[in-house]
């Protein structure tokens, strides 16, 4: 069969991210069957949609949803329109099944296979599409494929691959060089599954609790392939990569024993960690660590589920500055056990964070599937069975959030290092024109003052 993977992702805030996912679906897939990939960030030169699809005149039509909206309550914005209109224009140019997948799929599958008219959808790890792609080919039940789901139809996550597939990167595929060309940043993932029981998170939902490691030396060739494809810089995506600590030590060894020179980053939470471990990743080219810290008071991390206090957050940080990198914090306002004072207690103590950048954001999406869903279920914020494709965010008791986000702009309006949200379009068309001139990374490095 003829197959055709198309990335729906087009959001560059704070900038475009490759779709590795796609590379994982393709490479689960049979060889008796022709795939390709398309990329709405980067069509091939000179054709449309329309075009690229019909030349290729696929069988079976794989659509990616990355996200399902920006979870930004001060500047929301939702992706479903788009991608209902991406079906229909597929729709008119191919006859086949559209099958619906990723990460923000996985999240609410029965509501978005009824908003798209979607012919199949796979919940959880898109691999199994190799799966379904043989039943089909063979008349067999799609249904008896594990995750997969139908229009009407109600299906729970299936238990996590036991580990993560072979991974197709093509070099010289036209989205490839979109990535090379806007930053130069590539990525991989080392593992699947968080061990973290943060109340909000999605991730245990989409890739489980039980971490399955990509063994080190994997990573490392995988590493050294995107560097010679032309990646400037490697992001790891892995929800936090020292959730395993001796496995990030040994990724970053296999990096540098794989010769790969050039820079990479990911996300770290701010846990206790040994003597020296900044140091020894620095040494094998991490250049950027971006700590999820969500809160800087003790009472809200608890109620939050992070597997860390304020202390330990301090430490980390200056372990992280005194090996010479680039730090990051994200913090998330207006979570359970959030109040004015907490609030007002956090951002003094952001205050005092030297050398990093700040991403502050207000409001905690509520997704299906986590222990916020059941707290807000439980304080009558919302009914079990609520359709919540339309974003909602978690009210604190006794806070209205229009204070919280007066109190957070309001502070980070004279700090330059402060940024509210991804920053908005104003930060997409500086850091477009910063990769014009040849830079290339993350690039928020350049707002520490």
């Amino acid at each position: 069969m003829k197959v055709l993977l198309l990335s729906a992702n087009t959001v560059r805030e704070p900038y475009p991210v490759y779709p590795l996912g796609l590379d994982y679906v393709a490479g689960a897939i049979a060889a008796d069957h022709t795939v390709r990939v398309l990329d709405m960030n980067r069509l091939p030169e000179g054709l449309t949609l329309e075009d690229a699809v019909g030349a290729f005149a696929p069988e079976v039509i794989g659509l990616s949803l990355r996200n399902i909206d920006n979870t930004d309550i001060t500047d929301p914005r939702g992706y479903i329109p788009g991608y209902r209109d991406l079906v229909e224009r597929v729709r008119r140019c191919c006859n086949g099944p559209v099958i619906l997948g990723g990460s923000g799929f996985t999240l609410f599958p029965r509501e978005i296979m009824d908003a798209l008219a979607a012919d199949y959808g796979i919940v959880g790890e898109g691999e199994r599409l190799g799966l379904l792609l043989d039943a089909l080919a063979n008349g067999q039940d799609p249904l008896a494929v594990p995750g997969v789901i139908v229009r009407g139809g109600r299906r729970g996550a299936p238990p996590p691959l036991a580990g993560a597939g072979a991974r197709r990167f093509d070099p010289d595929a036209a989205h490839t060089d979109f990535y090379l060309r806007n930053g130069g940043m590539l990525n991989l993932q080392t593992k699947r599954g968080c061990p973290f029981r943060c109340v909000y998170c999605t991730y245990p939902r989409i890739e489980g609790r039980h971490m399955r490691c990509e063994p080190p030396e994997i990573i490392g060739r995988i590493a050294r392939q995107l560097q010679e494809a032309g990646a400037k810089y490697i992001f790891l995506t892995d929800s936090a990569f020292n959730a395993d600590i001796p496995h990030s030590l040994a990724v970053g060894q296999a990096l540098r024993d794989a010769g790969v020179t050039i820079p990479w980053g990911g996300f770290f939470a701010p846990t206790a960690l040994p003597d020296g471990y900044f140091d020894t990743l620095a040494g094998c080219g991490l250049r950027h660590v971006e700590f999820g810290t969500e809160a800087f008071c003790d009472a809200v991390l608890k109620a939050y589920g992070k597997p860390f206090h304020t202390d330990q957050v301090k430490v980390a940080h200056k372990a992280a500055v005194a090996a010479g990198l680039h730090v990051a914090h994200y913090f998330l306002f207006g979570g359970p056990g959030e109040t004015a004072q907490t609030v007002a207690e956090s951002l003094e103590r952001i205050d005092r964070l030297e050398k990093c950048v700040l991403f502050l954001f207000a409001g905690m999406r509520i997704y299906p599937h986590t222990d916020l869903y059941q707290r807000a279920v439980a304080e009558a914020q919302i009914s079990t069975g609520d359709n919540l494709l339309e974003p909602v965010f978690y009210r604190p008791p006794g806070l209205a959030m229009d204070h919280v986000i007066t109190q957070v702009t309001g502070h980070a309006r004279q700090r330059d290092n402060w940024v509210v949200g991804a920053g908005g379009e104003k930060v997409v068309k500086i850091m477009a024109r910063m990769y014009r001139r040849g830079f290339s990374g993350p690039l928020w490095e350049y707002l520490v003052r």
